[in-house]
C-alpha cells in the first residue's frame, strides 16, 4: 500500500510551513535517512529526510508552496511492486481530528501520546533515530513519535532526554484564530481605506510571536522587580579579563557576565529555577538560560544549557555561535527550546529600561536596560560617579512569589556587581 508522507512539525510552533525545495522526483528511490524536503518553519529552514524506503511515486505539493499546514499529505511513497497507478485519490487537507470513540484506528498519534509499539515491543522509529538514541542512552518507549503515524523520527530524540518522557504539551503550538486579537483586518482596512499604505504579509514567525505573546499577557500573572545595578567593577574586570583573553581571539561582552550572572543565580536560588506546567511546576536542577536575539522580521531565544557550569570563556563562543546561526535562520528546535528564565538585553540600542514579556512555559525573564554614569553614593556616604544599569524582572506569579522573585533578582545583582565571585 503506498505510504503517505506527511508534513512534518519541525518546531514545537510550528503549525504549517512552506515547502521551499525539494530534493527528490517522481521516479527517484529513496532509503531512510535521506534528505526529501527543505520546509521554512515558524522559525527555520530545515531538511527533511525520508523515515521509509520506496520510490518517489507522487509529489503532492509543489516546490515553493506556502501554508501546507502539518500532516498534509506531501508525496506517496511506492514499495516494491506499486505502482503510480495504484496511488488513487488522496487529498492534501489535513485530516479532521477522530472522535474519541474511534481513537483506536486514528491514522496517526499526536506527539504527546506514548510512542507506538507493535506486537507489544517493537517501536517505529527511523534507523537515525535509534542510533542517536543508542548514542544518548535513551529509552525509545519513552520518546514521543512526531512523524507518520507517531513514528519516532531525528528530532524527537534530539530534543528529549536520556531516561525521560517527552512532554512537549508546555510548548504546544498555540492557534492564532484562539486567541483574541483586537479589531479584525476587515474593520481596520476600512479605517485606514483613505490613507497611502502598503500591506506586508505576515510570515510564520511573525505569526506565532503574536499569537503567544498575546497569551502571554493574557494567561501569565506578570509582576514586576526592579533593581539597580552598579557596573564599574564588573567593567575594570571585564577590561582586564579581555586584555589577557586577546591573544586568544576572545572578547568578552557585559551580556556574557550577565548570562553567567544569571545561571549562578538560579543555583543560588534554586525554588525560582522552574517552570509552569498546567498542573504542576518543574524545577530543574541545571541552568539552561534563554537570550533573546532579534532578527529580520522577529526573534530567537536560544537557550545556553549548563550555563552555571560553563567559562565565561565558554558561554561567549556558544552566544556568538548561536546569536550567529539564529541570524541564518540555522538553528534546530532543541536550541531554542527550554530554560526557565530569559534574557532580553536593549541597553546595547540605548534603552534605558523596559518590561520584557514572559515566554512561556519560561517563570521569568530579565530585562537589561544600557549602563549609563550616574551620581551614586558610595559606602562612606560620599557623592561619586559610577555607572549604572536598570534591571527590570518579569515574573510568573504561578510560579514564583514576590520574595522568592526578590531573593533571584538579588541574587543577579551581587553576582554582577562581584563578579570576580562568579568564577570562584
Amino acid at each position: 500500500m503506498p505510504t503517505e508522507i506527511l508534513m512534518p512539525a519541525l518546531s514545537p510552533t510550528m503549525e504549517e510551513g512552506t515547502l521551499s525545495k525539494w530534493h527528490v522526483k517522481e521516479g527517484d528511490t529513496v532509503s531512510s535517512g535521506d534528505i526529501l524536503a527543505e520546509i521554512e518553519t515558524d522559525k527555520a529552514t530545515m531538511e527533511f529526510e525520508s523515515i521509509d524506503e520506496g520510490v518517489i511515486g507522487k509529489i503532492m505539493i509543489a516546490e515553493g508552496t506556502e501554508g501546507v499546514k502539518v500532516n498534509a499529505v506531501i508525496a506517496v511513497l511506492l514499495e516494491d511492486g506499486e505502482a503510480a497507478a495504484d496511488i488513487g485519490a488522496i487529498s492534501t487537507a489535513v485530516p479532521a481530528p477522530q472522535p474519541a470513540a474511534a481513537a483506536e484506528v486514528a491514522p496517526a498519534r499526536s506527539p504527546e501520546k506514548a510512542a507506538p509499539v507493535k506486537d507489544g515491543t517493537r517501536v517505529f522509529a527511523t534507523p537515525l533515530a535509534r542510533r542517536i538514541a543508542a548514542d544518548k542512552g535513551l529509552d525509545l518507549t519513552s520518546v514521543a513519535g512526531s512523524g507518520p503515524h507517531g513514528r519516532i523520527v531525528k528530532a524527537d530524540v534530539e530534543n528529549a532526554q536520556a531516561g525521560a518522557v517527552t512532554a512537549p504539551v508546555a510548548n504546544a503550538p498555540v492557534s492564532a484564530a484562539a486567541t483574541p486579537t483586537g479589531p479584525s483586518s476587515d474593520a481596520v482596512l476600512q479605517t485606514y481605506a483613505d490613507r497611502p499604505h502598503k500591506e506586508i504579509k505576515l510570515d510564520g514567525m511573525r505569526k506565532i510571536i503574536a499569537s503567544r505573546l498575546t497569551e502571554a499577557k493574557q494567561t501569565v500573572p506578570h509582576f514586576y522587580l526592579r533593581r539597580d545595578i552598579h557596573l564599574d567593577a564588573l567593567l575594570k574586570f571585564r577590561s582586564q579579563l579581555n586584555k589577557q583573553l586577546e591573544p586568544r581571539g576572545i572578547k568578552l561582552s557585559v551580556n556574557d557576565f550577565i548570562i553567567k550572572a544569571c545561571a549562578l543565580a538560579l543555583q543560588q536560588v534554586p525554588q525560582a529555577n522552574a517552570v509552569w506546567a498546567g498542573d504542576r511546576t518543574l524545577q530543574f536542577e541545571k541552568s539552561d538560560v534563554a537570550v533573546a536575539v532579534a532578527i529580520e522580521g522577529g526573534l530567537f531565544t536560544p537557550v545556553l544549557q549548563d550555563a552555571e557550569s560553563k567559562s565565561l570563556s565558554a558561554l561567549s563562543a556558544e552566544m556568538k555561535d548561536l546569536a550567529s546561526r539564529a541570524r541564518d535562520r540555522k538553528l534546530a528546535p532543541h536550541e531554542y527550546t527550554g530554560g526557565s528564565l530569559a534574557i532580553s538585553n536593549l541597553g546595547m540600542f540605548g534603552i534605558d529600561n523596559f518590561d520584557a514579556i514572559i515566554n512561556p512555559p519560561h517563570a521569568a525573564i530579565l530585562a537589561v536596560g544600557a549602563g549609563t554614569k550616574k551620581p551614586i553614593v558610595g559606602a562612606d556616604g560620599e557623592l561619586a560617579v559610577g555607572t549604572v544599569m536598570s534591571t527590570t524582572l518579569s515574573v510568573d506569579h504561578r510560579v514564583i512569589d514576590g520574595a522568592l522573585g526578590a531573593n533571584l533578582l538579588n541574587a543577579i545583582k551581587d553576582n554582577l556587581e562581584n563578579p570576580l565571585m562568579m568564577l570562584a
